[in-house]
């Protein structure tokens, strides 16, 4: 077996799994979970109806490389979202979701036999940035997202020693967790940073069409235009269809960029059976080139935040965040979280003993922010940044997700210690 298999961590679900052993939760409330951040508003039926009628292609082996008609669907997109003119035969690639293309990426990057290639990651993170790291040869570097930006990291931390053994920056933006956009500031030190020392920069962007300010987010591509890098070197960003367009079972998404990147990346990803199916790529053709679905979808968001947010901002530590469908909240101090008078597990930090006894109190689940981080080093030492804070997923309907909150406010209500 490949030993570096065992150096992966549990997945954040499955240590949720684990920590909610031994909990039962209150049953006389129905369960509510704000803990994945699975879309659940409906599909729009032109897209499922766009599946359906392309099921002959199944009969077919597809291109890796996708349909032509794909790419230009695709490229047509972010000339209208990005105002970035791209090459669709050099520069765009369909991929099966994000989340496989941040991986295999990084696989296509990293020479595993640098013993000190570093990868560097936000954190708190999504946890495949790691686990690619560590897959493809070299050890993940964490940047703490700070709160006196708005969760944005501040990437003026890393020293020059660690930028000179960086071989890829993963950035998330809108972040998960915390819904943090990087400005045109931050992104012109990173390219400037990228030139210097010669690091690929992989723009996860998944939540790019999920937003609450009047501005839409700002895009790698789009950063690397208006700071003159127009060619997009070692820059790759990726998107996908899965929160813009609520269809997550579907995993369609595309990279697009450098094209001295993608080349290598279409050579990796022949070999590896990446191939996205013939009635994937019908249903996404017409996706991209649909917006008043998007602006649907994101005017149900910004109602069901616009309730949420006023309610629990009494009680946790919260704000509106820049995009995405998350909410990172801070625990208050000085709860009781004991479970049936039985006093939480010293061992566990305050999000993860708040998250069993919202559970066992009002069957809600969240997601504790400590699962979402890793320990690094600080100025007062080493530190957790997600600590002392849950992940919420408002994916469900209004109704829900108020109800959700309402449960919330009455939990931390009886539970503050006088």
């Amino acid at each position: 077996m490949n030993p570096r298999l065992q150096s992966l961590q549990p997945y954040p679900f499955e240590r949720l799994r684990r920590l909610f052993e031994g909990v039962t939760a209150n049953d006389r409330h129905s369960p509510i979970s704000l803990g994945i951040g699975e879309p659940k508003h409906p599909t729009p039926p032109f897209i499922q109806q766009a599946v359906t009628d392309h099921l002959r292609g199944l009969a077919h082996y597809p291109a890796t490389q996708g349909e032509a008609a794909l790419r230009q669907a695709c490229g047509q997109w972010l000339a209208r979202r990005y105002a970035v003119q791209l090459d669709p035969a050099t520069q765009i690639l369909p991929v099966n979701g994000s989340r496989e293309a941040l991986f295999s990426l990084a696989q296509c990057v990293l020479n595993p036999t640098e013993p000190d290639a570093l990868v560097l990651c936000p954190n708190p993170f999504y946890q495949i940035y790691e686990g690619a790291a560590l897959l493809g040869g070299a050890q993940p570097y964490f940047v703490a997202s700070n709160p006196a930006r708005n969760f944005c990291v501040d990437w003026a931390d890393v020293p020059d020693s660690i930028w000179a053994r960086t071989r890829l920056v993963f950035v998330c933006s809108p972040g998960n967790p915390t819904g943090a956009v990087m400005g045109l500031d931050d992104w012109r030190l990173l390219f400037r940073l990228s030139e210097r020392f010669g690091f690929v920069i992989a723009s996860d962007e998944c939540y790019s069409e999920i937003y609450f300010r009047d501005d839409a987010p700002l895009g790698g591509l789009q950063a690397a235009q208006q700071v003159g890098n127009s060619a997009f070197k070692r820059l790759i960003a990726l998107t996908s269809l899965s929160k813009r367009s609520n269809v997550p079972g579907m995993r369609s998404g595309f990279v697009a960029g450098d094209a001295e990147l993608i080349k290598p990346f279409l050579l990796y990803r022949t070999y590896h059976g990446s191939a996205m199916s013939p009635p994937t790529q019908a249903a996404s053709i017409v996706a991209w080139g649909d917006e008043a679905h998007v602006v649907e979808n994101r005017v149900l968001y910004r109602k069901k935040f616009s309730q949420v947010t006023p309610l629990l901002r009494g009680v946790l530590d919260v704000s509106l965040p820049d995009a995405a469908f998350y909410l990172w909240a801070g625990v208050p101090a000085g709860l009781d979280l004991s479970i049936a008078g039985q006093a939480p597990d010293s061992s566990l930090s305050v999000d993860q003993a708040f998250a069993r006894a919202l559970l066992a109190s009002y069957n809600v689940t969240v997601l504790p922010g400590s699962f979402l981080a890793r320990e690094q080093a600080g100025a007062k030492g080493p530190f957790n940044p997600g600590a002392g804070r849950i992940r919420m997923a408002l994916v469900a309907d209004a109704a829900e997700c108020v109800e959700a909150a309402l449960r919330i406010v009455q939990f931390v209500q009886q539970r503050q210690v006088t």
